[in-house]
């Protein structure tokens, strides 16, 4: 049975000593039918899938609306002027890079959707990188952010025609606060209080998809959601703890989502399409009308 808040899941950790990840590959074993090693190589090969996505990035490639595509190699190439620091400059690129491929239509891992498949491998990917993390280990990383983004689907959603941009990549950036932390060595309870700073941090986050494609400014998003999962899981290492509950957020987030209205629900009738520019943009393919 899928944990219904964050709370059952970090008391059930706490009475059976096992760790998040392992109740989650438990969990996803049970509702598979599988043994916990078949769930283990799964998500194995999700990151694999991640891993080979990043490393198959063609920055001469462009969208088939000619509206994403090579800027990621900019970030690239830029990177060691980063303000925010080389590390920083990788996050960025990797970011854009996933998001562009799916524009592309590449091979990604939606994570948890297809709109949000940049912000988990744009902080996972350089991490590896950077602390030449054992792979298992990875994978621990992931069942946890499978974890705390499960929870977040049954709370409230996932999907930005329900939400908003703040039900996928504020979403998606909480999970990846979660993960990073449990990678730092941070307790569950550091997980969940970096899962609230990410989704706190993007709560209203409005989906505005201009001419209706997944492309502008949903690119560029996965960046603000994957170096916001990086402040967040820094804020909880360091001893910050959330004054509102992660599952209060969560149901905070589902609140604002089902008050927003249907323009900012990825109908691409509100916010950046209902420029001119993005008027513009969206009548010149008339198909996408």
């Amino acid at each position: 049975m899928a944990y219904k808040s964050v709370k059952e899941l970090l008391e059930r950790s706490r009475e059976t000593g096992k760790e998040v990840w392992q109740l989650i590959m438990e969990e996803d074993a049970n509702d598979r039918n599988v043994d916990t090693s078949d769930s283990f190589e799964k998500m194995r090969s999700m990151w694999r899938a991640m891993k080979a996505s990043s490393d198959s990035y063609d920055p001469s490639l462009k969208s088939s609306s000619g509206l994403s595509g090579g800027d990621s190699q900019k970030i690239r190439e830029y990177r060691e002027k980063c303000v925010s620091g080389e590390f920083m400059g990788e996050v960025i690129a990797e970011a854009i890079g996933m998001a562009e491929s799916n524009a592309c239509m590449r091979c990604i891992v939606a994570a948890p959707t297809a709109g949000s498949c940049g912000v988990i491998p744009a902080v996972l990917i350089p991490y590896v990188r950077k602390h030449n993390t054992d792979e298992d280990k990875i994978i621990k990383g992931l069942f946890v952010s499978a974890g705390f983004g499960q929870i977040i689907a049954e709370r409230a959603f996932i999907a930005g025609a329900l939400g908003g941009c703040q039900a996928e990549i504020g979403s998606a950036s909480a999970m990846a606060a979660a993960m990073l932390v449990y990678l730092q060595g941070g307790s569950p309870r550091q997980s969940a209080s970096a899962l609230a700073f990410a989704l706190k941090s993007l709560l209203g986050l409005v989906c505005d998809p201009v001419a209706g494609l997944v492309e502008v400014p949903c690119v560029k998003r996965n960046v603000i959601g994957a170096v916001n999962a990086i402040t967040s899981a820094d804020m909880a290492l360091a001893g910050i703890e959330t004054m509102i509950p992660a599952d209060e957020v969560i149901d905070a987030m589902r609140e604002v989502g089902i008050s927003m209205p249907s323009s900012l629900r990825e109908t691409a009738e509100g916010g950046l399409a209902a420029t001119p520019t993005g008027i513009e943009i969206a009548e010149k393919m008339p198909r996408l009308k």
